[in-house]
């Protein structure tokens, strides 16, 4: 990979760890949505862990989708876009390190999150660990494969908060789908051979939308 890629990746990898904003709103927010699902379903705690992976991922798409809000908007916020558009690269680089540092900010969150989900619904989880890691993996480079596309689009806008999330959950709403049910089956059976159809749904996903997100990420830059 282009070593632009990681300059832009660092760059942004260093503001967010001198500032912490997005990290912060993130886990903090993730964290809000498991105690809410905690108490609401209190009703079921015996079989909550079958409720586990859809409150997992709720709360995993909650908390990316306000660190993809911020991703443009500062740079727009602080006037350093057209500075980065001025850069002598192919556009598609900057997409690659904008989501890449996307992705690597939203995994923090995730492990943090699952560590807490751990604690509220008292699960163990040891065995499950290596498969979990898997498909948040995959799941997450979707979800940011299509997220920093829109956060570019949505940025342009002034009711930026609320479309980010009206633009992309419909459009990821394959990869969250299948991430859930591969989530469900890592955490409710034990033939993980059933993981196979969901994984490879979200892998081609993952692909066809970065590959579009790279192509089109020119265009999208253009005022």
């Amino acid at each position: 990979m282009p070593a632009k890629v990681w300059t832009i990746f660092r760059k942004d990898l260093l503001i967010e760890l001198r500032t912490k904003d997005s990290l912060n709103a993130m886990i903090f927010f993730g964290i809000v949505v498991l105690v809410i699902f905690n108490f609401a379903l209190e009703a079921i705690r015996e079989s909550i862990r079958a409720a586990v992976p859809g409150v997992l991922w709720v709360s995993f798409a909650f908390s990316g989708t306000l660190g993809l809000n911020r991703m443009f908007a500062a740079e727009k916020e602080n006037s350093c876009l057209q500075g980065l558009l001025m850069v002598p690269v192919d556009r598609g680089i900057i997409y690659l390190g904008k989501m890449i540092a996307a992705c690597v900010f939203m995994l923090l969150t995730e492990a943090v999150i699952f560590v807490f989900s751990l604690i509220f619904f008292n699960l163990t989880v040891w065995r499950e660990i290596p498969y979990v890691v898997l498909v948040c993996l995959v799941g997450t480079l979707g979800f940011t494969a299509v997220g920093a596309l829109l956060s570019a689009i949505a940025a342009n806008t002034k009711m930026r908060e609320v479309l980010l999330p009206l633009i992309l959950f419909p459009v990821v709403l394959p990869i969250l789908v299948n991430a859930v049910e591969a989530t469900a089956i890592i955490l409710n059976t034990v033939d993980y051979r059933q993981l196979k159809l969901p994984l490879t749904i979200m892998t081609v996903f993952t692909i066809v939308f970065a590959t579009l997100a790279y192509l089109l990420f020119e265009y999208v830059l253009e005022d």
